[in-house]
């Protein structure tokens, strides 16, 4: 057999692939306590002058599998024909199967202990190995996989077992502030964190809605000279084809767009042994049937998909949910502030004597609001990181069933985009109202609030405009944070609070960042 890569070396360590192999299988009825099966497989191998590089039997006694030189396969399997006729004819033996688009990694210097987290790791690239083969004394592991999956495998093992830095190859979808944001924050940060944790992270794609480039080894600083100017047209399919015509492993896929189409991509991407970091709420914000269908992909592949910004911008509030109802802690209401943008604008337009369109004119020119402001007021946004949060609970309620407060009067709902930043003035006269009808010493506060038995299937979920105490929680938000109340059985009328950064591309792409690294 000719040895085509060997891929390092160490004093007592080394991995080989070799890929003119085949794989032949003796399927039967059952060999268990058969005496003399081996025996017979060896001596038909023997006569016929065949080398046998290990044999292994299946792990339901049903089957027992040898490789053999790729040229003398079918040598082999006629010859375990020849051998086993009586047992065809008795049906005992069902098939000698010949499978030549396979190659073996050997991996020398590791015991079946030490590969156990070489295993996981391979698993955790969707590599399973078909057959493996190790002595019970002595330092050698052998693995049968698809040819075409040994590379990927060597260098996922050699990561593992000579420490090097792990690669994480992340193709990075959507360059908005926040994805823009991300490469930078991901390119200034990953010599740092290759030398601090022997992480490697390596932005191998790059896409806009319409261009892609890529690069096997890392795009650079002139990524966006590059996209600009050489960028190709591209579909989702490409990336994935590219991962797997280079080899790459740890693959890891980010969605900083905001785009419905491009979630239909994600479960593609997981069966293409991606995980999934996004900024993107919508997959979550789906017919609760997707949202099952998504979670079973990820389940039956084994990847993992993060999301913590699709709600708290940076901040910790899905994870410490989601810590909180798999502990058993019955999570009784949750409450809070979601949109950095509506957050700024009534914590300012509470306490300011300013009119209404003035504060708003002040998040459009802060960069805060969406370029039509409208989709911040009409509580959509919030609506949607309420039932995120809803679902995180396994509650499965629909966005339909959420009672939203819009804040658009009907009479300017019609208006142009244009129209509309036109005639802000006509906002005032009713939310001034609100405010002068409130009790003294109250702010305005626009919430999102999750309530109702939610043991059930579903909770009651609204969004709306309330008055609170200015020394209440809610009440002494300032800026533009986000705040967030967790009422759980055991913390009583004492909630867990959550506060900070609800908005903005640097805190985002952070929290993004933040996700890419747990995968890592």
């Amino acid at each position: 057999m000719q040895l085509n890569e060997q891929n390092l070396y160490s004093k007592d360590k080394k991995i080989n692939i070799i890929d003119d192999v085949a794989l032949i299988e003796l399927l039967g009825r059952d060999f268990l306590g058969k005496v003399g099966v081996d025996f017979r497989i060896f001596k038909a191998m023997a006569d016929n002058n065949i080398s046998v590089s290990f044999v292994v039997q299946g792990i339901l006694e049903k089957g027992i599998g040898l490789v053999v030189s790729a040229e003398n396969a079918e040598r082999a399997a006629d010859a375990l024909r020849k051998e086993f006729q009586n047992e065809f004819y008795l049906d005992e033996v069902f098939d000698v199967a010949v499978d030549t688009e396979i190659a073996v990694v050997s991996v020398s210097g590791q015991t079946w202990d030490t590969f156990q987290k070489s295993l996981n790791a391979l698993i955790k690239n969707n590599i399973t190995p078909i057959l493996i083969n190790n002595t019970r004394t002595g330092d050698n592991v052998n693995f049968v996989l698809k040819k075409d999956e040994a590379i990927r495998a060597s260098k996922v093992v050699r990561s593992e077992i000579f420490a090097f830095s792990k690669k994480i190859n992340i193709a990075i979808f959507g360059v908005g502030q926040i994805g823009s944001t991300l490469i930078e924050q991901i390119l200034d940060s990953a010599e740092n964190i290759e030398q601090k944790k022997r992480v490697k992270l390596n932005i191998f794609a790059v896409t806009n809605s319409k261009k892609a480039i890529f690069n096997e080894n890392g795009i650079g600083k002139n990524w966006r000279e590059e996209l600009k100017n050489s960028g190709k047209d591209f579909c989702v399919k490409d990336v994935i084809d590219f991962a797997r015509k280079n080899n790459l492993e740890n693959l890891v896929a980010v969605d900083n767009t905001a785009s419905k189409d491009f979630v239909k991509n994600y479960i593609s991407l997981i069966n293409s042994s991606f995980d999934l970091v996004s900024s993107n709420k919508i997959a979550n914000t789906l017919d609760y049937g997707f949202y099952r269908e998504l979670r079973w992909a990820l389940k039956k592949q084994k990847k993992r998909y993060l999301y913590e910004t699709n709600v708290g911008a940076g901040l910790p509030l899905i994870d410490t949910i989601g810590l909180l109802h798999l502990s058993g802690e019955s999570i009784t209401r949750i409450r809070g502030v979601f949109s950095g943008t509506l957050s700024y604008i009534f914590n300012n337009f509470s306490v300011n004597n300013l009119k209404f369109s003035e504060v708003l004119q002040q998040a459009i020119s802060l960069g805060l609001t969406e370029p039509d402001p409208r989709e911040d007021l009409s509580g959509n946004d919030v609506a949607r990181k309420l039932l995120i949060l809803a679902r995180e609970l396994e509650l499965e309620n629909e966005i339909s069933e959420i009672s939203v407060q819009n804040l658009i009067p009907d009479e300017l709902k019609k208006f142009s985009t244009k129209e509309f930043l036109e005639n802000l003035n006509l906002l005032d006269a009713g939310f001034q109202h609100i405010k002068d009808e409130q009790e003294k010493g109250s702010v305005l506060r626009y919430v999102g609030e999750l309530s109702g038995n939610l043991q059930q299937n579903k909770g009651v979920l609204e969004v709306k405009l309330i008055s609170v105490s200015a020394n209440s929680v809610l009440g002494q938000l300032k800026s533009s944070d986000s705040i967030f109340e967790i009422y759980t059985e055991s913390y009583g009328s004492q909630p867990v609070v959550i506060q900070g950064a609800g908005a903005g591309a640097k805190v985002t792409a952070r929290g993004v960042f933040g996700d890419i690294l747990r995968l890592s």
